[in-house]
């Protein structure tokens, strides 16, 4: 009997990135993720900070990856939308965990929620994007690790454009058509209504999100300055007494999230979102001022410094 001749391998230049369960390019037999899917997995790489520096809305990006449950805002590529594409959308989440979904219609939604396989976000959401674009209508996106020297959101979005997110009570833009949608999606839909916190964009101030929770309400603001200028600023305007939104309100502490810093407050539970607006827009002023400030922190300002650093919390 003839010996079966083994398959060549490819051994010169890159190997290709495909599906984890896809036969690997190199030509092994073998599935991508037990042959150079492997090493890619294993590969060192460098984490991003600040992924959404450079576009529209920064904070805002920020806060629907970490802070929002349900919101959406439209995107405007560079080179305009292909053909057969009429929008292209931008959600926290989708059913399913989908990365991206080209709906029926050829329009596209890209979920900002998901974990990633690389460590720069940006990058793993711009080659979704890409793939969502020429997927077939009525398909999901898979998830996958993005190629190296692939382009980054900055290199497909226009920084010119507009980014205000619209923040909605539930996940029922998932289904324009309640009627026709799945089992599964009618499930995962409400499965996620009933676990969103009720959150709120203020309208006077840039990234201001009230939330309500059980206990107590809470105003988180993503704010785009440096981070040791701002916690400058905020520990001046604690140690006068100046950092609360009124009566019942605390200035509790901060997230540091994608390279931003996250001001938390809390508030009394009849504080709602409307109650919050003239005293968030009187503390941005207050904020301008401290700012502004370049002489060294007092003792006092110090001790205040410390505090907000001890309650400051990184979420990636």
């Amino acid at each position: 009997m003839a010996k079966k001749q083994k398959k060549a391998q490819l051994t010169d230049g890159p190997i290709p990135v495909v599906g984890a369960r896809e036969p690997c390019p190199c030509g092994s037999g073998r599935r991508y993720k037990a042959c150079h899917g492997r090493q890619a997995s294993h590969a060192p790489t460098e984490l991003v900070h600040r992924p959404f520096e450079g576009l529209a809305g920064e904070p805002h990006w920020v806060a629907m990856r970490e802070l929002v449950p349900a919101a959406t805002a439209a995107l405007t590529l560079k080179d305009g939308l292909p053909e057969g594409v009429p929008s292209v959308t931008l959600a926290t989440v989708l059913p399913m965990a989908w990365p991206a979904l080209r709906r029926d219609d050829g329009s596209v939604l890209l979920a900002l929620q998901n974990d990633t396989a690389s460590g720069d976000l940006s990058r793993d959401l711009a080659d979704t994007l890409l793939r969502a674009l020429t997927a077939e209508p009525g398909n999901p996106v898979a998830a996958r690790r993005a190629e190296a020297e692939g382009p980054r959101l900055q290199d497909l979005l226009d920084p010119s454009a507009g980014f205000t997110p619209a923040v909605h009570p539930g996940f029922e833009f998932w289904v324009p058509d309640a009627q026709n949608a799945t089992s599964e999606v009618t499930a995962s839909l409400e499965r996620a209504n009933a676990a969103a916190i009720p959150t709120v964009l203020l309208s006077g101030s840039e990234a201001a999100y009230w939330c309500e929770t059980p206990e107590k309400n809470h105003l988180r603001w993503v704010m785009p300055h440096q981070e040791e200028h701002l916690l400058d600023a905020l520990a001046r305007l604690h140690a006068a007494g100046e950092s609360s939104l009124g009566e019942g309100t605390r200035l509790v502490g901060s997230f540091r999230a994608h390279g931003l810093t996250v001001p938390v407050w809390d508030l009394p539970s009849a504080m709602g979102a409307d109650d919050c607006e003239k005293p968030a827009a009187a503390f941005a002023e207050r904020l301008a001022g401290a700012l502004a400030e370049s002489a060294p922190l007092t003792a006092e300002q110090r001790r205040a410094r410390g505090g907000l650093t001890n309650r400051q919390v990184t979420l990636n």
